[in-house]
């Protein structure tokens, strides 16, 4: 096939998803030429089949269970989400899976596309398969992104991979409704997914292999989730293992074993949500001589002073949000070392992706919400950090009284001792993801805590509940 050259950029991105696009809008803005290579749909995954179109999917029915848990709003309820209603509603904050928009503002930022599928094939060296058959080769002058992203895992079950089963992609971008529908995970994807299709009307199963949901965040926080997923209609399995699986006329068999006995699960479709994996195949990261995608603080390849990995494909917190804080900060080095500046990625410099270490924030939309950031109790614990840790109920927080009757949740803060800086962060409840961002910034501010008796809650939000952990703490 021939190969067309002679295109030279400054930085060439592989992949043009939130990362990809952050990192090409931060060189552009920066003086320097930028090319991006995407081989699906501008925007990427969190754009089309991801964060967009999975919270367009739960927002109907958290709005309707709002209303229900305030009396004199409840009976104007009646019944669930429209099915139609929501898949359509999805679909318009998808664009129909079209990347029109998104095409037309990097045409207003200056950034170049190509559309295609693009290789590592020597040092700044890119080949890029074209759409049309076609090869094309370009070259950086300064530096090559990686920011391809994750892609789903399919485990090695017996006859998994031979029933077709739905990833996250296919549960986000349904065009119906299953009558059942079998979740395989306890994570993020499958809780989301599990309240999602059972408030749209699927009898859903969920099995987990581990012996709690969500096991990355507080145990409290995971069990809060554990007891609401039954009451939204999901029939959950824990410390269960799928042995094998068979598509047949009726739909999907799914054997599942536990410590007593294996049992049969029928359903429509089988959703397999047991994790993600760096998209690293085909990159050509051989030929400049990668074997482990290992990158520092600025997102720059171990040994390859051109070579950078943003976002998912480089496993650090894989969130889209943390890939496009990674984005600008190697967006930042790259234009900075362009002109002759070291760049080093000093900790907390605009260079350098420290909060992937220990400020990580997440929102999990089931009903109740989570929301967290930095360390849980036991993995300060385990980093050796002089630790005490504080409770409160959120219920009795006069805004959580006054935003649902029996509003039922919990806070808690994990605090250093040592420095007297809160370092983890968890709440549970409606609404409760609105609050992290405020522990977000007393973690990486390292606010202390006599500092922070000063930053007085709005009276009567569910805020105040800051006051009342420092009551707590300082009793």
């Amino acid at each position: 096939m021939a190969v067309a050259g002679g295109d030279e950029y400054d930085v060439i991105v592989v992949g043009a998803g939130p990362v990809g696009e952050n990192v090409a809008d931060q060189v552009v803005r920066g003086g320097l030429s930028a090319l991006l290579v995407e081989r699906e749909l501008v925007g990427g995954e969190c754009s089309y089949w991801a964060c967009i179109p999975s919270k367009a999917l739960l927002r109907p029915a958290a709005a309707l269970a709002d209303a229900r848990r305030v009396d004199g709003a409840a009976t104007a309820v009646r019944g669930g989400p429209n099915p139609e209603q929501v898949l359509a509603r999805r679909t318009s904050f998808t664009h129909n899976w079209s990347d029109d928009s998104q095409v037309g503002w990097l045409d207003y930022a200056g950034i170049a596309l190509v559309r295609g599928t693009a290789r590592l094939v020597g040092e700044r060296q890119v080949e890029i398969r074209t759409r049309d058959g076609g090869a094309r080769r370009v070259a950086a002058r300064q530096a090559v992104v990686l920011a391809t992203g994750s892609r789903a895992t399919v485990p090695d079950v017996p006859g998994l991979a031979e029933a077709d089963p739905w990833t996250s992609r296919d549960a986000t971008s349904a065009t119906a409704v299953p009558d059942e529908l079998a979740v395989l995970g306890g994570g993020v994807v499958g809780c989301e997914m599990a309240t999602a299709f059972a408030a749209l009307g699927s009898r859903v199963t969920l099995i987990a292999r581990g012996e709690r949901l969500l096991p990355r965040l507080e145990p409290f926080a995971s069990e809060a989730v554990l007891a609401g997923l039954p009451k939204a209609g999901v029939d959950v399995r824990l410390g269960a293992t799928v042995t094998a699986v068979e598509r047949d006329e009726a739909g999907v068999r799914i054997d599942v074993a536990d410590a007593d006995a294996t049992r049969t699960v029928r359903a429509d479709e089988i959703l397999v949500a047991t994790g993600r994996t760096a998209a690293v195949e085909g990159l050509g990261l051989e030929t400049v001589g990668v074997t482990e995608l290992r990158v520092d603080d600025s997102c720059r390849v171990a040994g390859v002073d051109w070579l950078y990995a943003a976002g998912d494909v480089n496993g650090r917190a894989l969130l889209t949000h943390m890939g496009k804080y990674q984005a600008r900060a190697c967006g930042a080095a790259i234009v900075a070392r362009a002109g002759g500046d070291a760049a080093e990625p000093t900790p907390w410099s605009r260079y350098a992706a420290t909060a992937d270490h220990a400020a990580v924030p997440q929102a999990v939309f089931t009903d109740p919400e989570v929301g967290a950031v930095g360390l849980t109790e036991a993995e300060a614990r385990d980093a050796g950090l002089p630790v005490r840790a504080v409770e409160y109920d959120l219920g009795q927080v006069a805004g959580a009284s006054l935003f649902a009757d029996g509003y039922a949740g919990r806070a808690k803060l994990v605090v250093d001792t040592g420095r007297e800086v809160i370092v983890g962060a968890t709440f549970v409840g409606a609404t409760s993801a609105e609050l992290v961002h405020a522990a977000t910034i007393a973690i990486v501010g390292e606010v202390p805590l006599s500092r922070l008796w000063h930053a007085v809650p709005s009276f009567p939000t569910i805020s105040e509940v800051w006051l009342r952990l420092l009551e707590a703490y300082g009793r």
